[in-house]
């Protein structure tokens, strides 16, 4: 395949754009209360995320987590209209600030041994914080496809912040090559760094499908006059190393 380049210099000052691009996002992104990781290709263990925020938020958002992990671990599941736990799921931004909101609800969540049912109430009822939040758990509380429908709503937004929440470790495990093809485009369609896509590495080595679709967009973007993302290479160098992840579908499969 040939594949369109950028003039060197370009390249440069296009790395130092999207570069920007990335550190912005990871300051907008990481207030989730999540220790920052080199990769995305395991969730954080329940554990730290609780020592985290036990070394970082004042006493009375301290002691306000600890009464909402224990309600949650009294009464789990769901009751009525709304659950107790629902309730400070909604109150942890307030309670524990907006850089710990996220990491607090997945804690929250867990006590509260939230299966898929209750996940999707949470998240088709919530607001767009609690929906990070549910996408953020997946990983620790769904161990099969059945809350597959909830990333896909999530690919299907608008909302960068909820789409990178949604190519988490979950999403890594569970999509099809098809979907996860397209939400690898998605993200360069909207700016969203391939740094948030859990498991890149393994999951485009080999797909020649991937590669295809990806030197079409670079293709199109070049056609119009329009910058080449930098990671839309970075991703095409990978599906030309290794062989491709097991598991995830037919790497190579045409797209219909």
């Amino acid at each position: 395949m040939t594949r369109p380049r950028t003039t060197p210099a370009s390249r440069t000052e296009q790395t130092e754009s999207t570069q920007g691009a990335q550190d912005t996002a990871r300051t907008a992104d990481g207030p989730d209360g999540t220790p920052h990781l080199p990769s995305r290709d395991t969730a954080p263990a329940l554990a730290d995320l609780r020592r985290h925020l036990a070394t970082h938020l004042d006493p009375a958002a301290e002691a306000w987590l600890d009464h909402a992990l224990d309600e949650a671990a009294a009464h789990p599941g769901l009751h009525g209209p709304i659950s107790a736990w629902e309730l400070r799921l909604a109150e942890a931004g307030r309670r524990c600030g907006p850089a710990y909101a996220d990491a607090a609800r997945v804690l929250i969540l867990d006590a509260a041994r939230a299966d898929t049912d209750a996940l999707t109430r949470v998240y088709f009822q919530g607001t767009a914080d609690e929906r990070r939040a549910v996408l953020h758990a997946l990983p620790h509380l769904v161990s099969g496809p059945d809350a597959l429908p909830l990333t896909e709503d999530a690919l299907r937004a608008n909302d960068t912040r909820l789409l990178s929440a949604a190519l988490g470790p979950y999403a890594a495990r569970h999509l099809t090559a098809h979907q996860w093809r397209h939400a690898v485009l998605k993200c360069l369609f909207t700016g969203v760094p391939v740094d948030h896509v859990a498991d890149l590495p393994r999951r485009a080595a080999g797909d020649g499908e991937l590669a295809r679709m990806l030197g079409d967009y670079a293709a199109e973007r070049a056609a119009a006059g329009r910058a080449v993302p930098e990671d839309l290479y970075r991703v095409l160098d990978l599906t030309e190393s290794g062989t491709p992840a097991p598991g995830t579908g037919h790497p190579h499969g045409k797209e219909s």
